[in-house]
């Protein structure tokens, strides 16, 4: 059986498929359809039948999951929480079963991308598995003993959503958040949220890759620009471990290209986990843009 995954995204819909030995057999991909709900749901079709054409497969020889922005509503059966709203409040999963003829399983990107580096990514064997990523937006997956925690609201690892712990004086009580709330994680830690803590405390506007980059050549404004950031997700993990206590922490996102978070943010995280000492390891993703698309294929690994 090969293992089809597909990576709804707002700008482009990836396809790749996986053999029995995970490698990957073919990837495809096609720019989204902007604000159109229909030639979206068309434009996956597309790319399922190129992979049939090239692999010379039918619907039979293949199983077929997605990775999308937002989650099926327990409640409803429509997706929800997607940030690309034409897709919100619609039956995408019945639709797309309609246009392919076959089951398929949807489930959230950050979910996919947890569930690729514990299967077989920088995460493999790992029973507690903490996928963050950290990007334009900030959002994560859960996986336990190999299988996605969803959880009964489908929200599982939503961590981006919460306050950022430990405020000091000058985070409180913070920025607004898209959600409607104030001081959320994502606020603080997405990669638009560093760029704008950095103008704001020096007047100087700088893209993140300059802006790593003069702290490394020891510019002390955007070397403190970064420590301010190290410590905020420094914060915001330790609270994670208090309550999951995962193995291991993939970061995934723009932000987890930055090297330097993986010395830096365990050593600050220890004093504000509850333990005598901090097992969890914080490593890069193996597969990097390509964890959602894979572990869309992965959702049928059961």
């Amino acid at each position: 059986m090969v293992r089809i995954g597909v990576d709804l995204g707002g700008t482009k819909i990836e396809i790749v498929a996986l053999g029995e030995n995970s490698e990957e057999l073919l990837r495809e991909r096609l720019w989204t359809p902007q604000g159109d709900y229909k030639k979206t749901l068309q434009t996956i079709v597309t790319l399922v039948e190129k992979v049939e054409l090239k692999l010379g497969l039918s619907r039979l020889d293949m199983s077929v999951g997605v990775a999308t922005p937002g989650a099926i509503s327990k409640k409803t059966g429509l997706l929800k929480n997607s940030n690309s709203v034409c897709l919100n409040n619609q039956p995408i999963r019945i639709d797309l079963q309609n246009l392919l003829g076959k089951d398929i399983r949807i489930s959230n990107d950050a979910n996919c991308f947890a569930l690729s580096e514990a299967t077989d990514g920088n995460a493999t064997g790992a029973n507690v598995v903490f996928g963050a990523i950290v990007g334009t937006g900030t959002g994560a997956g859960i996986v336990v003993g190999g299988k996605l925690l969803s959880g009964v609201n489908s929200i599982a690892g939503e961590w981006g959503h919460n306050s950022l712990p430990w405020p000091n004086e000058n985070e409180y009580a913070g920025h607004h958040c898209y959600c409607g709330s104030t001081g959320c994680i994502e606020t603080f830690l997405s990669g638009p949220s560093l760029i704008l803590d950095h103008k704001i405390v020096t007047n100087n506007a700088l893209d993140i890759k300059s802006l790593i980059k003069q702290s490394e050549q020891g510019d002390s404004e955007c070397e403190a620009t970064v420590r301010r950031y190290e410590d905020r997700m420094a914060r915001s993990l330790a609270q994670v471990i208090n309550i999951l206590d995962p193995d291991v922490v993939v970061l995934g996102g723009g932000m987890s290209n930055v090297s330097r978070l993986y010395k830096n943010v365990p050593k600050l995280w220890d004093k504000y986990v509850f333990s005598d000492e901090v097992a969890t390891r914080l490593v890069p993703p193996k597969y990097g843009d390509s964890s959602g698309v894979r572990g869309a294929a992965w959702l049928w690994n059961d």
